[in-house]
């Protein structure tokens, strides 16, 4: 629970307040209280809803297993872990300041959700899916286009961060492409392909989250996550304009 600063005071004395910020004598209006509300990571479960529905769907991608209506058996999970929990994990990403995690799971999340659905139709006998074994087809390949260039951007962006979140997303993005590509010619090689970038992707993602959760129960570093030396100098705290003492990012 998050506990207000403490400004009691005696009606003849003067409030003093946080260094730099300007005193105020009795009688007038006291200054805005802050309440400090720390919340756990949101990319720890981010993460772990992404790489179990990841890795579950690339597999049957990469064939591993089968048949084409095996699908109808992963969109439940798919759309839940890797939809739901990772959307949410996106939206309280907001809350920890940290605009990459919120564009990266939000739109994941909100894949997966789609994927489900779209599934859930298929499932049901509402839609039939035109295409090969793994249902391949064009406008399935737009989706792809589509997180293809908003994961490439968080890539960008993740070299600011560290080498396992940026191996993730990189291998992410490059997984998006192969399977706009699948999807847009037909080629079931392009989804093998893409299927084989989504598992490592989804390997390193499984890393990065528990490694950002076993070291903050640790209090130290027990999994590297290979900090760029951007990440490493980064102030903890960001004292901002109306946001004093709040932490930015994860």
């Amino acid at each position: 629970m998050s506990e207000p600063i403490d400004r009691t005071h005696r009606e003849d004395t003067p409030v003093t307040s946080a260094p730099g910020v300007a005193r105020t004598t009795a009688g007038e209006a006291p200054p805005a209280e802050v309440f400090l509300q720390p919340i756990a990571a949101p990319s720890i479960l981010g993460l772990f809803g992404f790489a179990g529905a990841t890795f579950m769907v690339a597999a049957f991608f990469a064939h591993w297993f089968g048949p084409a209506s095996a699908q109808t058996i992963l969109f439940p999970f798919a759309a839940f872990f890797g939809g739901l929990a990772q959307f949410l994990a996106g939206m309280w990403a907001f809350k920890a300041r940290d605009g990459l995690a919120t564009a990266m799971h939000g739109t994941w999340g909100s894949f997966w959700m789609a994927y489900g659905l779209l599934w859930a139709f298929v499932a049901s006998g509402k839609l039939h899916l035109p295409g090969g074994a793994h249902g391949l087809n064009g406008p399935l390949g737009y989706w792809f286009i589509v997180l293809a260039i908003v994961t490439w951007l968080g890539a960008v962006g993740a070299l600011a961060r560290n080498l396992g979140l940026t191996a993730v997303l990189a291998l992410l993005a490059a997984g998006s492409t192969a399977a706009a590509v699948a999807n847009l010619i037909g080629s079931d090689k392009w989804m093998v392909l893409g299927g084989w970038l989504f598992i490592a992707s989804a390997a390193c993602a499984f890393y990065t989250a528990g490694a950002m959760m076993i070291n903050r129960e640790f209090g130290r570093e027990v999994m590297p996550l290979y900090e760029f030396e951007r990440e490493k100098q980064a102030p903890r705290t960001n004292v901002g304009i109306g946001e004093p003492g709040v932490m930015h990012g994860q």
